[in-house]
């Protein structure tokens, strides 16, 4: 199996690396499908799930959990499309996302941002000027974000284990560079990926059932048992800990062991 993320900025071409490399390699490549797939599932309107992943955190929104809601789902989407394999995904925040899975190739496509300007005023007409002051509220909001959501920056290179500039190297070498780091040992096939993949997406599904009454639950999969991480006081209520637990089991199809611990503190 193969899992590709394609993380890249507005108009710097990665959406056609992307189409590219799917077409070379054979793979399904996905985007927008996961918002879809998503916004049909928990009855949430796609416009919502864009913002979620794209517009910088509110002073309301950081107090909602809106925001860590609608990124659950999305993850959730992604995860089931992912456990097909061989997937590109060129979306936003997909080295986010599938953080827990270590065998996922995460490349980074960047363009110069007098090139990106370019691009940006012939698709939409307008002015040199108003081309890179878009794009830069566009950067500035993405990389807001992330470290909101995550304490770290998406432009960061230490994210990726592989980063393109598009210019002189172009949109097929950048294919072909891909292509050859897929070969690496740490991304081929390897026993115990596909119930690894399967573990981390039934996880995910859980915890957008639970995310609603809890906003700030986590949960694991592991060696056929459930573990949902609580707050002390969360845990302590047992008629709560009981609806939780009924509710997980009921998206578990197999009989598998569920666990209420105390949520770990953070450092």
């Amino acid at each position: 199996m193969a899992i590709i993320t394609i993380s890249r900025g507005s108009y710097s071409r990665g959406k056609e690396v992307a189409e590219k490399l799917a077409q070379a390699l054979g793979y399904q490549c996905i985007s927008r499908d996961i918002l879809l797939e998503a916004s049909e599932q928990f009855n949430i309107p796609e416009i919502k799930l864009i913002r979620a992943i794209h517009d910088a955190p509110s002073i309301l929104g950081r107090f909602s959990y809106e925001k860590e809601t609608f990124v659950a789902y999305i993850r959730a989407a992604l995860l089931r499309q992912v456990e097909k394999d061989n997937v590109i995904y060129h979306g936003l925040a997909g080295h986010f996302l599938l953080k827990d899975l270590p065998h996922v190739l995460k490349v980074r496509i960047i363009a110069g941002m007098e090139e990106r300007v370019r691009e940006e005023m012939k698709r939409e007409n307008i002015s040199a000027e108003e081309a890179r002051r878009i794009l830069r509220e566009d950067d500035q909001e993405r990389r807001k974000w992330s470290k909101h959501l995550y304490g770290i920056d998406t432009w960061d290179p230490s994210l990726y284990d592989l980063v393109i500039r598009v210019q002189c190297v172009q949109v097929d070498d950048a294919v072909n560079l891909i292509k050859y780091a897929l070969e690496g040992s740490c991304f081929q096939p390897k026993p115990g990926n596909q119930s690894l993949v399967h573990e981390v997406s039934l996880a995910a599904q859980i915890e957008t059932a639970l995310i609603q009454e809890i906003p700030s639950v986590q949960v694991e999969a592991k060696g056929g048992e459930i573990f949902i991480y609580l707050k002390k006081s969360i845990c302590a209520d047992e008629e709560l800990v009981s609806r939780i637990k009924r509710l997980a089991a009921s998206i578990v199809n197999v009989d598998m062991g569920i666990t209420c611990c105390v949520k770990p503190q953070q450092p």
